[in-house]
């Protein structure tokens, strides 16, 4: 393993009911790097992070996670990652530190109480510490939940969706924290749908039907699929879309609040069919693609609505 690397793995495969759920995914992330990991529901994430934490067996593939091997090494690995799932699974009739001092008890941590106290300071739940896990919102929750999953000092943390059905305020904070924890040296792999998340993360990884179809920082995933974007300003913008759909060298025209996002591939053939919509009604400028322009641009293209 290259030093700096925390996640080395190539080909990782798993299947069910002969069905490759996750199918010959390579991946690296390397040492305080927030990965972000994306793609629909049912689209392998969950699967290939359980396998990373060793909880599933791989049916195919190799490699290593925190320098241990993801094959015969899965036991080392799990001791050493925190994962925190998609649902909270913490006790809600236990309090904050006793939620705390379970999963201490369960690492074997040491100085367990100072642990716990630190881990609560951390985290900014003093004065909290005596409340039931159940009575705390989505956002406290979430809190603890990585609390606790910081508790034994992991170099790894997976983390599979952890901010569904959090409100916007709680989520920033929750990305502040994961920011100040990788400038100290620990390293993410997040799986998330919001796309302005997506933007947070040093590195994203974009799968689909089990399939890794991007992997790169931003820029590199956006300049890669070679997409040219449109936006237009003005009045009835559904109806123009609809107007604009399967016109030549447009792949999507999607609404963004007050702006239409129109994009394809072919540049030349895009720009002469805004040519024909450049009425007084509208204002139209060239723009940097988005990224949820940029997914849907490589789900059409994995389903074959996109021509390579």
């Amino acid at each position: 393993m290259t030093d700096d690397l925390v996640i080395d793995v190539t080909g990782m495969t798993k299947r069910f009911d002969n069905r490759a759920v996750v199918d010959n995914v390579d991946l690296q992330v390397r040492t305080g790097e927030v990965c972000g990991f994306l793609g629909p529901n049912g689209s392998g994430k969950t699967t290939f992070i359980r396998m990373l934490c060793g909880l599933l067996r791989p049916d195919a593939g190799r490699g290593t996670c925190l320098g241990y091997d993801v094959i015969t090494e899965s036991e080392a690995i799990k001791t050493r990652v925190g994962y925190m799932t998609q649902r909270f699974s913490l006790y809600e009739d236990l309090t904050i530190s006793e939620n705390l001092d379970f999963v201490a008890r369960m690492y074997s941590v040491k100085n367990r109480r100072k642990a716990v106290s630190d881990s609560i300071d951390r985290l900014g739940l003093e004065g909290r510490s005596r409340q039931l896990a159940g009575e705390l919102s989505g956002g406290w929750k979430q809190r603890l939940a990585l609390a606790a999953c910081l508790i034994h000092q992991p170099r790894l943390l997976l983390l599979d969706e952890p901010t569904a059905g959090v409100d916007p305020q709680a989520r920033r904070e929750f990305w502040e924290q994961i920011h100040q924890l990788a400038g100290q040296g620990l390293t993410f792999l997040i799986s998330t749908h919001y796309m302005d998340e997506a933007e947070r993360c040093h590195r994203l990884a974009y799968i689909l039907n089990g399939v890794l179809l991007a992997y790169g920082a931003v820029a590199e995933i956006i300049a890669g699929t070679n997409l040219t974007t449109w936006a237009a300003i003005g009045p009835n913008l559904a109806e123009l879309a609809e107007a604009l759909r399967n016109k030549p060298g447009v792949e999507q025209a999607v609404a963004f609040g007050s702006l239409l996002h129109v994009s394809g591939t072919d540049a030349a053939a895009l720009q002469k069919t805004i040519a024909l919509f450049h009425t007084g009604q509208y204002e139209w400028r060239r723009t940097t693609p988005g990224m949820e322009d940029v997914f849907v641009h490589l789900m059409k293209k994995s389903e074959g609505k996109v021509s390579p």
